[in-house]
């Protein structure tokens, strides 16, 4: 069937909208404590890893609730889905705010938003293949990353001056509210799927949930996927996770570090609006992975070795660009390649890889800093080999038959 036969509606843009709020809102939870670390240490009377631990808790819960949560989205929709994640969100969102004076109930708060975070992030191509046409799915699941970047920057951001001026207390209650009014925007306004589906007859089928996992696991090319990932994925969570520790001991300062950080981030909200949705437009997916992880080594190089701010800036950029638009581009090439497995069961797993070598790499980068200056350095070139490996790997993709099949 041709794209001109396939009825689209309006509406899959206000699904794609909620959602993406939804997304902003858990990403802000994510990270609410990193730019404050020092603050929240002091605040709550404990160590600033314990603080750190705030955030390290939702890798670590992804691990245990990935499958799961792709489990709930494939067998009962997006509507259940991602509503169950919604549902968390606001109730446990709500109640960091209401006790945000006690380090523990904050702790177990943010095992229930970790607990949420599955649901929505292994949704972005589920929700993409629902309600969008196959030569605009790369788009909107770089809409949903990029709502995600946008969650970060929101509380990089905000959350020093909502400290400043509110205390711990008010800066929680007001993402608690923040966290209840997206919980009921996606519960009141989202739909399961359109009245029609956005793609020829029988390519809405999908397997079971466990067929699906099987039918991935065979693929040689998701494989290959889950490799680079495991490289990519991982190594962008270690790298903005230690990015002040990777740069102090070359002689920059912590707000050079924090710049550092804010380039890279708007580096990647700019490439996840551009590459994914060129990728759409040129039906292609391998070209654009190939581009995206070559380029990441000089931006990975210059973050290893600049010693000018000018040469740091430019590198940060360059690296926030292509590493985080080759994820969505990636995403939605796994769910086109294990085709008719359940999307989010795809994604579930390429999210699994790399938060299990997001753990490995931070506690290894920290594990390995060079003596007598801490300099992680050497880890940092480890980085720049592996990801020539990814450009290497990226080579031997297939081109994914559905995007291609559609151009006909």
């Amino acid at each position: 069937m041709k794209d001109s036969e396939i009825k689209v509606y309006g509406y899959r843009w206000v699904v794609l909208l909620i959602f993406a709020v939804l997304n902003i809102v858990i990403q802000i939870h994510w990270v609410t404590f990193a730019p404050i670390t020092g603050e929240a240490a002091v605040y709550y009377s404990v160590t600033p890893l314990q603080i750190g631990f705030l955030s390290m808790i939702f890798m670590i819960v992804y691990i245990v609730m990935a499958m799961p949560a792709s489990y709930i989205i494939d067998t009962y929709g997006i509507r259940i889905g991602i509503g169950t994640g919604a549902l968390i969100t606001g109730v446990f969102g709500f109640l960091k705010g209401a006790y945000a004076d006690s380090y523990t109930v904050v702790c177990v708060s943010q095992v229930g938003l970790a607990v949420a975070q599955p649901f929505i992030l292994n949704s972005y191509t589920k929700v993409s293949a629902k309600w969008f046409p196959i030569n605009e799915r790369a788009t909107a699941t770089g809409i949903a990353a990029l709502a995600q970047y946008i969650g970060i920057i929101v509380a990089m951001a905000a959350t020093p001056f909502l400290f400043s001026a509110y205390s711990m207390k008010g800066t929680l209650m007001i993402y608690g509210i923040i966290s209840l009014a997206g919980a009921l925007l996606f519960i009141i306004f989202i739909r399961e799927e359109p009245p029609t589906p956005p793609c020829a007859q029988g390519q809405d089928e999908r397997f079971s949930f466990f067929e699906g996992f099987r039918n991935i696991m065979k693929n040689r090319e998701m494989i290959l996927l889950l490799v680079l990932f495991f490289i990519g994925l991982g190594m962008f969570n270690a790298v903005t996770t230690w990015i002040e520790q990777i740069l102090v001991p070359r002689g920059f300062n912590s707000e050079q570090a924090g710049i550092a950080g804010a380039v890279m981030m708007a580096g990647g909200v700019l490439g996840a609006s551009i590459l994914p949705a060129l990728s759409d437009k040129a039906r292609k997916r391998k070209p654009f992975l190939i581009i995206c992880m070559a380029c990441i080594v000089p931006g990975l190089a210059g973050l290893t070795f600049a010693t000018g701010f000018t040469v740091l800036l430019m590198s940060s950029f360059v690296l926030g660009f292509f590493i985080m638009s080759a994820g969505p581009i990636g995403f939605q090439y796994g769910a086109e390649i294990t085709f008719p497995s359940p999307e989010s069961t795809s994604q579930g797993l390429i999210l699994l890889s790399g938060q299990i070598s997001g753990i490995i790499f931070i506690y290894g980068m920290d594990a390995f800093r060079a003596s007598g200056t801490g300099s992680m350095t050497p880890f940092m070139i480890v980085f720049v080999v592996l990801t020539l490996v990814n450009v290497g790997l990226c080579t031997r993709l297939k081109e994914s038959d559905l995007i291609t099949d559609q151009g006909n």
